[in-house]
This record gives C-alpha cells, sequence and structure tokens, in this order.
C-alpha cells in the first residue's frame, strides 16, 4: 500500500521551493503544502503582496492558495514534525575554499537540513532531494538519517531535480517536460516514489512522469544542464569565426536548427550565459570527473566553461577597440543587469562581468534594468566581505530608472540582457536615445535582438555579436 502525501514541508523558500511547493499546492487542494527558511525577511515577503522573487505567473499562484492550503513560515521544527514528505531545497554553491573550491558544490546547507530532520523527526518521512546536487549525495543523506533511525522512524529517500528555467518556471512546473524521481531499488524506496508520482500525477500525465535509480536521477540534472550549456558555448564558439569571416552567426544558426536531429533551440549566440545553474553544474561534473579519476572528461566539460569567458572577455575587447583603444571616463550605457530577460535573478549575470571590466578601465557606467534592485546591482559589482568598495563604484556606477536615462550623454549602448522593452520598436524610440547621446553613437548588440539596419539609419554605429562589423 502506498503511503499517501497529506503534508508536505519544503525548507527553503528560494527560486526552487517557493515556486515549485507553490504549485504543487495550487494543484493538489488535499494536500498540505508549508514553506519554510530560517530567513525572517524573506518568509515576510512571501507573505506580502510583493513576493521575494520575481516570475511571471508566481504571484496569482500564491495569491490564491497562500492561507488555504499554503503556507510560509520560519517554524521549522514544527513543520518537519507534521510533515510526511520533506522537500530539501536549499542553496548549493559552489566552495569558495577548502576541498575541491571553485568546482565542487558546497552541501553545507543539504548536510544541516538533513541533521535537523533527523533530529527532529517522530515519525517515518519521505526527503526529497530538490537542490541541484552532485551525484551520490543522497548517500550522504541516507548516511544521516539512517543513522537515526529506529524501529518506528524510517527515512525513505528520493532525488526529484528541478528542471526549471528561470523566466518562465511557472509554465514548466505547469506543463513539464518530464518529472524525474530517482528511488532506491529497494521495495520501501518504490513505494516512496510511487507515494511522490502520486503528487504529480494530480496535473502531469503518468508519461511524463519517469521514476529511476537514485544516481541516475542526480546525473541526469547535471547532464542536461551541462549539455543546453554545451550548445550555448558551441554558438558562441562558431561567432568568433563569423566575425572573422563576415559569415552572420543568425544564418548560421537557423541553417543549423533546420536540421531535426540538431533542432533551433538554444543556438542563440550571445555574451555568455549565466544564472545560478549552468556553470554550478558544470563545475560540479568537472569535479565529479576529477574525483573518478577521468581528466580528459573534466578537461572537456571545463572548456565549456571557459569558452563561456572567453565570449565575455572578447565582448569587452571589441567594446574598448571600437571606442578607439580607450574607455577611460567614457559613458557606457548598460542595457540589462539580469543574467536573462523575465526575471530579476543575477546570478552568474554576464553583465557583471562586463560592467567590472569596463569600471577596471575606469568608465563611468550606467545601468538600467527593469526588474534588477539597486541594491542587488552594487552587491554584485562590490566585493563584500573582502573590501567594501561601494563608495568608489558609486564614483563610476550609476542606476537609472528608464534606457532613457542610461543612455543621456553616452558614448556606447551594451544589450546584455535581451528585455522585449530593448527591441527597436514602438516601445523604445532609438531616434531619441541617438539625438541624447555622444556623436559617432556606438551600440553593441551582446544579445542579438536589435534592427541593425533600421540603427544605422538612425545614425548609429551598430556591432552585434557574431557579425563582422558593417
Amino acid at each position: 500500500m502506498t503511503t499517501q502525501v497529506k503534508k508536505i514541508c519544503c525548507l527553503g523558500a528560494g527560486y526552487v521551493g517557493g515556486p515549485t511547493c507553490a504549485v504543487i499546492a495550487y494543484k493538489c487542494h488535499d494536500i498540505d503544502v508549508t514553506i519554510v527558511d530560517l530567513n525572517e525577511s524573506r518568509i515576510a515577503a512571501w507573505n506580502s503582496d510583493h513576493l521575494p522573487i520575481y516570475e511571471p505567473g508566481l504571484d496569482k499562484i500564491v495569491f490564491e492558495r497562500r492561507g488555504k492550503n499554503l503556507f510560509f513560515t520560519t517554524q521549522v521544527e514544527q513543520s518537519v514534525l507534521e510533515a510526511d514528505l520533506i522537500f530539501v531545497s536549499v542553496n548549493t554553491p559552489t566552495k569558495k575554499s577548502g576541498l575541491g573550491a571553485g568546482f565542487a558544490a558546497d552541501l553545507a546547507y543539504v548536510e544541516s537540513a538533513t541533521r535537523q530532520i533527523a533530529d527532529v523527526a517522530k515519525s517515518s518521512k519521505i526527503v526529497v532531494e530538490k537542490s541541484t546536487v552532485p551525484c551520490r549525495t543522497a548517500e550522504s543523506m541516507r548516511t544521516i538519517l539512517e543513522a537515526n533511525s529506529n524501529e518506528n522512524i524510517r527515512f525513505d529517500i528520493l532525488s526529484n531535480p528541478e528542471f526549471l528555467a528561470e523566466g518562465t518556471a511557472i509554465n514548466d512546473l505547469l506543463n513539464p517536460d518530464r518529472v524525474l524521481i530517482g528511488g532506491l531499488q529497494t521495495p520501501e524506496g518504490m513505494k516512496a516514489q510511487q507515494a511522490l508520482v502520486e503528487v504529480y500525477a494530480h496535473w502531469v500525465p503518468t508519461d511524463r512522469i519517469i521514476t529511476t535509480n537514485l544516481w541516475s536521477s542526480e546525473l541526469s540534472k547535471l547532464a542536461a544542464n551541462a549539455l543546453l550549456a554545451q550548445r550555448i558555448s558551441s554558438i558562441n564558439a562558431l561567432s568568433a569565426i563569423c566575425e572573422a569571416t563576415g559569415a552572420d552567426i543568425d544564418e548560421v544558426a537557423y541553417a543549423c536548427g533546420r536540421d531535426t536531429r540538431i533542432g533551433p533551440k538554444f543556438l542563440k549566440a550571445s555574451v555568455g550565459f549565466g544564472g545560478s545553474c549552468f556553470q554550478k553544474d558544470i563545475l560540479n561534473l568537472v569535479y565529479l570527473s576529477e574525483q573518478l579519476n577521468l581528466p580528459e572528461v573534466a578537461a572537456y566539460w571545463k572548456q565549456v566553461v571557459d569558452l563561456n569567458e572567453y565570449q565575455k572577455k572578447r565582448f569587452v575587447s571589441r567594446v574598448i577597440k571600437t571606442l578607439f583603444n580607450t574607455i577611460t571616463n567614457k559613458k557606457i550605457a548598460i542595457f540589462g543587469f539580469a543574467f536573462k530577460k523575465d526575471t530579476g535573478d543575477t546570478r552568474e549575470s554576464a553583465a557583471i562581468t562586463l560592467c567590472k571590466d569596463f569600471i577596471q578601465e575606469n568608465a563611468k557606467v550606467r545601468i538600467y534594468d527593469p526588474k534588477v534592485t539597486t541594491e542587488q546591482i552594487f552587491l554584485d559589482l562590490s566585493e563584500p566581505g573582502v573590501v567594501d568598495n561601494t563608495k568608489q563604484l558609486k564614483n563610476r556606477v550609476t542606476i537609472a530608472k528608464s534606457a532613457y536615462e542610461a543612455s543621456e550623454d553616452a558614448d556606447a549602448i551594451v544589450i546584455t540582457t535581451e528585455w522585449d522593452e530593448f527591441k527597436v520598436s514602438i516601445e523604445l524610440d532609438y531616434q531619441k536615445i541617438y539625438d541624447q547621446m555622444h556623436k559617432p553613437a556606438f551600440i553593441f548588440d551582446g544579445r542579438l535582438i536589435l534592427d541593425a539596419e533600421k540603427l544605422r539609419n538612425i545614425g548609429f554605429r551598430v556591432h552585434t555579436i557574431g557579425r563582422a562589423e558593417a
């Protein structure tokens, strides 16, 4: 007989835990879902009219179920005590120091969450690893939980990685390509798997719910992100060849994408990928490969990240070279700071690297992004904990409230995020922008979203990634 899940607790109210469990509550009115976090201000935001995460469609879902079967609290112990199933959805950043620094995931939060479950639980629990973790993390969690189990309390571990893309997370959750649930292939493990299958089956067709062993599930998440990032680095490598030869990367990508074996997705050249997952997961894969004594495999995946860094540096060099080999005290307008459109998330955003390099070259940088806060921008550009350079930064960096304000008296515009409002349309008057800029007025399209011909007709000198200089 399958365990019926009536109460779910999610440890961690971040980008994964918040939206995932909000959608579960929205689709499963018979299940009480409690999202817990020790960060009081974050929980207060989840309980307010201004959610801590911007994601299209999220607010409607939260406001509809909050207080009915969706709850946000800092009461971790009580929530763990009452839950049948617990999602562990805490942060797993790349280690900054110690063994595996710069590559391995820091699993301190996962371990402390697991220990807390072990300490608090008075009845059997299904514990679901939701954070992006390196292969075989579930083994460590299982060791801790089993050491604390007895004949009255048993813990079953499942791996249920998320495959969300920020900006489309709610749609990804409502209409997933697949839901992956890994478990131990024992009668108890398969029973726990089935309990989670039945939660998702409230709205996901069962042929899209895949059950695997634990290790396949963990590795599939890293592999999926590595393969997607690899496609971006591949097209970006080709964009460098296009610029040198006069080919057009959009045309090359379109021609390749029409091949059904390749397909068109993730073949958009850009200034580089960002986000919380791609780089972190590939570096995890690199570290895992090294630990398994597979240096050639490690080197292969490391090259995907190296090429991403190269693409950003190459773009910066192109800007400086075009602006007569110096940007000292020149005003550079940065359009976009989020790592991609329709999100306020800036983690690993290409804009951070670009802005830091421009500041290093003594440029005056003016940034506009429709969703990212001023505090977040300064946090990303400063080095808190090492040396507080916010004061010096404010001499070089200004945050603008609009694209017009950012581009006033600017020498160049750099498009770093593909927000729709930056496209050449009625929404943004590029003639007005051109008229208020220093001449010659340069525009660098790092996202391939601009109509270069229209802009040249206005008078702009347009430079596009993946195309030779016109």
